[in-house]
């Protein structure tokens, strides 16, 4: 059994959003007024709740508030939710605008070990993006720009379909730009890898 868990964050977010079919809505903080501008009731608000609105307080079904110090992110905080919600499947609304520091670290925290259990992606700005453990399997429309990047020095047994540049068992290594720039020729991409994460960046064609 499937369940679909949908994370708006707290930092800004993109101006036009899919439409997502989703079993919950988990906000971080100021995320409660993003899902709210968006249409969404939020089941359930975490955080220190240092920037959300009254109004977007009022939204949630179930408030869980955490001290303003703390060693975690909200973000960390709203896929712990997610969990226990029991989440086979979680989409984190976000952006790459704003700091640059929380950008990155919001994909370091999606490419823990600890979320493995879950099939994670975030949608940002113009893309989405996917973390790979094992295998994806995703329909894309044609031409869509798809980039594979490593996380870690190597992640190794690539093999895909459905891309104008195939890899076959094939390893990518940090820091080069093999995986860059490809794009999809089919309805149906599929990745599979052998060990080590992967970040599938598919964006929209050009």
């Amino acid at each position: 059994m499937t369940c679909h868990v949908l994370i708006f964050s707290g930092g800004p977010i993109p101006r036009s959003l899919p439409e997502f079919d989703v079993d919950f809505v988990v906000a971080a903080d100021h995320g409660a007024d993003h899902a709210v501008e968006n249409g969404y009731q939020v089941d359930v608000l975490v955080g220190d709740l240092d920037s959300v609105t009254q109004a977007g307080r009022n939204s949630a079904k179930k408030v869980v508030q955490h001290p303003v110090d703390k060693d975690v992110t909200d973000l960390e905080l709203a896929l712990e939710e997610s969990s226990k919600l029991g989440a086979t499947q979680v989409t984190v609304v976000g952006t790459f605008q704003g700091r640059v520091d929380h950008s990155f670290n919001n994909l370091l925290v999606l490419v823990n070990e600890q979320w493995a259990h879950m099939s994670l992606s975030m949608v940002v700005d113009d893309s989405h993006v996917w973390i790979v453990h094992n295998s994806l399997e995703v329909v894309v429309p044609g031409g869509a720009q798809v980039s594979l990047l490593p996380v870690g020095n190597e992640v190794a047994g690539v093999t895909t379909t459905g891309l104008q540049w195939p890899l076959s068992d094939e390893s990518l290594l940090l820091g080069e730009g093999r995986g860059m720039s490809n794009r999809s020729i089919a309805e149906n991409v599929s990745i599979s890898i052998r060990s080590g994460v992967l970040l599938v960046f598919i964006s929209q064609p050009e």
